[in-house]
């Protein structure tokens, strides 16, 4: 499969000063080089919006503010994205949810994994991610990796197993076979 056009976008879920999700980004752009799509890291600490102060639906498409402009050019021209989430108190990150709801359209038929981490390897941000991936119409695969604060970190470097890279190269995979059908749908609208 040949996809030199695809463009998948890492993103970084936490805008904590002392994060994991650097680290894990890094692992994943890491591990899809060579790969037939490009991928980008884009950490939403280099994006800083405020909580979501748009007068409009983003459905409308109508954005008043430069910030919300500026981060519709930053995800717009992807076609996936692997969301890279820590599990905060049970759930996922107040400014990944933010980064979120600020667009609409931008999201709309394309595909998503899921890297998460916690102590409970971020399950429930990961579920609650794929809830609100939903509603934005962005179609996640099933597989995702999950990485366990415990044992799959030295202090906020990952220290992934053979295990992981196996699973997150088959992730991989198939977001990439779920992007290129995206693109398709996309065009058809």
């Amino acid at each position: 499969m040949s996809l030199p056009s695809l463009r998948i976008a890492v993103i970084v879920g936490s805008t904590r000063p002392r994060r994991r999700g650097e680290s894990v980004a890094a692992w994943v752009h890491g591990r899809a080089q060579g790969r037939d799509a490009a991928y980008g890291i884009v950490d939403l600490r280099d994006h800083p919006l405020p909580l979501l102060d748009e007068p409009a639906a983003a459905s409308t498409g109508v954005y008043e503010h430069a910030h919300t402009r500026a981060w519709s050019e930053v995800i717009a021209p992807y076609d996936a994205f692997v969301f890279v989430t820590p599990e905060y108190n049970h759930g996922l990150p107040a400014a990944l949810k933010n980064a979120i709801d600020y667009l609409w359209s931008e999201w709309q038929d394309k595909a998503a994994a899921i890297v998460s981490y916690g102590n409970g390897g971020g399950l429930r941000s990961a579920e609650q991610l794929r809830t609100v991936l939903s509603c934005v119409g962005i179609a996640h695969v099933r597989a995702q990796t999950t990485l366990n604060n415990r044992d799959d970190f030295d202090g906020y470097a990952v220290t992934p197993n053979a295990h992981h890279e196996h699973g997150l190269d088959a992730m991989l995979a198939d977001l990439e076979r779920w992007a290129v059908a995206m693109r398709e749908a996309r065009g058809a609208r």
